[in-house]
């Protein structure tokens, strides 16, 4: 009996793959639970009409993403902090205080989606990594100097 997942089934497949399995196994468990729907004609057009909605959303996520990018990567953040005598930062820059700096410049970024691997604690120039989506990073730079 071929059906049509609905969820994703350990040894048996991913969301919408169309795969073959025994009559019972389908009737008494994959169906009435709501993994599967029947892979007849009408069920499988609508599979394939959702699966193309779904790639245009993910194609117009993917532009957006990119255009956000595009914002992200020409921004340069220069950032006064109290610092000690051979460069080390009263505190840290982390990236609470970039993703309120960006706001201030016009850019929503969530501060979980820059990645730092560690606070900045020196004064100097880094290179910060945001990740607008899975496939599409950028960076920018911050500036970090003393204050007088």
């Amino acid at each position: 009996m071929k059906i049509i997942l609905l969820e994703n089934v350990e040894n048996l497949g991913h969301i919408g793959d169309i795969v073959k399995v025994a009559p019972g196994y389908a009737r008494n468990y994959l169906l009435p639970k709501g993994f599967a729907m029947l892979a007849n004609e009408k069920n499988t057009k609508a599979l394939e009409h959702a699966k193309r909605q779904l790639e245009y959303k993910k194609n117009k996520m993917l532009e957006q993403a990119k255009a956000i990018a595009a914002k992200i990567e020409g921004i340069v953040l220069n950032l006064v902090h109290a610092a000690g005598e051979e460069g080390k930062l009263f505190g840290s820059v982390t990236n609470m205080e970039l993703a309120e700096h960006l706001k201030a410049q016009g850019l929503e970024i969530d501060r979980k989606k820059i990645v730092l691997v560690d606070p900045i604690k020196q004064l100097g120039e880094y290179s910060v990594t945001v990740k607008v989506q899975p496939e599409v990073l950028a960076t920018f730079k911050v500036i970090v100097s003393k204050a007088e």
